[in-house]
């Protein structure tokens, strides 16, 4: 599979790690009156979707970026690729 790195262009995903589902960058706000709720929804819920889906992966053997790969998880086709710095920031969660 081939992942069209915004800054780099085309890599092989075995430069990669693959980590999850990309609502991760949507953190649960720790104040929050159901912050224990939110928190283990967070990190122990998780959809297996067939279909397009957001994902987060590494760059581990390359620059180190983390990216959101839209990936359609019954054929891997590849729609799209963003930093997620960039998406992060587009949610007004990281600057």
């Amino acid at each position: 599979m081939i992942i069209n790195h915004p800054l780099l262009g085309p890599r092989d995903a075995a430069e990669f790690v693959y980590l999850g589902d990309a609502g991760l960058i949507d953190r649960p706000d720790w104040q929050a009156d159901d912050a224990a709720q939110a928190f283990h929804d967070y990190m122990y819920l998780r959809d297996n979707p067939a279909g397009l889906h957001r994902e987060l992966w590494f760059h581990e053997q390359g620059d180190r970026s983390w990216l959101v790969v839209t990936r359609n998880t019954v054929t891997h086709e590849i729609t799209n690729v963003e930093l997620a710095r960039d998406v992060a920031i587009a949610q007004g969660r990281g600057q």
